[in-house]
């Protein structure tokens, strides 16, 4: 067997059992378009566009379904950003429908702005959904607003909202979910961005929400604590905003990683559910190379760190180490290539389930 062989045969295996990316392994350090087949359109019946949170549902309730992916939109059909309201549900055959058309008239509680929904999407085990909002009324960043958290039971329907300081445009998310309990993550990149037209500030936040969950009530938020500061962020007119975005936790919940945007860097926040005060900006896992505006974060199979890049269409994986051991080319549509294309994206056995701005579709990887 040739050392070329051998790699792909690895590769091969790796991807199977643990989720990771293998692209790289039969083609050159600049990357070959990877294997991705098209799931489903994200377009709902009323044209939102603009797909951003995706997340797998971990077990059946109401008219979830375990295994399908739940994807947020961002932008209305008129292709203004902040002013999506739709969540799609999606099958595995592609087969798609609408979870959610949430009005923001009509909402059970505050959310300073209204409704344009963002990447921080999780479902929790006991078949609540919690999407984040940063609104706007004109698809600019000088009209955005604070927006919120909102929670939506396993029918679709709006109980509940989360808003007030230090919720400041909650951007993306992730969750640790022990069924009675969970603790949500949440970047926040409002804080100071507005006001500074454009220049970048060190404003960006990292929140800590626990919340307790009661059968048959709506989850109930014990406290919001924030455990990292001073992350970059900008507003941006193709972007809207430009920060500290994806968020993944290790397999113990000992480690947080963040996919900090404007510094092509993953940090690191250590004991991420314990925390009393604020790490900053955490520890560099790893920096350059590879990462080019990194958004979209999940954990693999295997613990190691899978990002998209913002710039290149390009998901990167990275070792908790800091080594970046491969690329993928996943978009190559638009000039440059794979901009502004991809965000949200989640890991299963065997692939990698992503959403792609410019076909505006659910992709998998494989």
């Amino acid at each position: 067997m040739t050392l070329s062989q051998l790699k792909i045969w690895a590769c091969a295996a790796s991807l199977v059992a643990a989720g990771a990316l293998c692209a790289q392994a039969q083609g050159n350090h600049s990357g070959n378009q990877a294997h991705v087949s098209v799931v489903a359109s994200t377009v709902p019946a009323n044209g939102d566009v603009n797909p951003y949170g995706t997340f797998r549902i971990p077990q059946t309730s109401g008219s979830l379904l375990q295994g399908n992916i739940l994807v947020s939109n961002f932008n209305n059909s008129n292709n203004l950003q902040g002013t999506g309201t739709t969540i799609v549900q999606i099958a595995p055959d592609g087969s798609a429908s609408l979870f959610a058309q949430i009005d923001a008239a009509s909402l059970p509680g505050p959310c300073p702005g209204g409704v344009g929904l963002t990447t921080a999407l999780v479902v929790l085990r006991a078949g609540w959904v919690i999407v984040g909002s940063l609104p706007t009324t004109d698809g600019t960043a000088a009209t955005a607003q604070p927006g919120c958290l909102l929670v939506l039971d396993n029918q679709g329907k709006v109980v509940a909202t989360f808003s007030g300081a230090p919720i400041n445009g909650p951007w993306d998310m992730t969750v640790w979910d022990e069924g009675s309990f969970a603790a949500l993550f949440v970047t926040n990149v409002l804080n100071g961005t507005v006001a500074a037209g454009g220049n970048v500030v060190q404003q960006g936040t990292v929140i800590r929400l626990a919340l307790n969950i009661t059968s048959g009530s709506p989850p109930t938020l014990q406290s919001i604590t924030v455990i990292g500061s001073g992350f970059s962020e900008r507003t941006d007119p193709a972007a809207l905003v430009i920060g500290p975005t994806g968020l993944g936790l290790d397999a113990d919940a000992d480690t947080l990683y963040v996919a900090d945007s404007l510094n092509n860097r993953i940090a690191a926040i250590r004991h991420p559910m314990v925390r009393h005060t604020s790490a900053g900006t955490g520890s560099t896992v790893s920096q350059g190379g590879s990462l080019n505006d990194p958004l979209g974060l999940t954990i693999a199979q295997d613990g190691n760190i899978l990002t998209v890049n913002g710039n290149d269409g390009f998901l990167v994986e990275t070792t908790p180490r800091g080594q970046q051991i491969r690329r993928a080319l996943l978009d190559s549509t638009g000039n440059p290539p794979g901009a502004g294309a991809l965000f949200g994206l989640a890991a299963v056995p065997g692939g990698i389930y992503f959403v792609d701005d410019a076909s505006n579709t659910l992709n998998l990887f494989h």
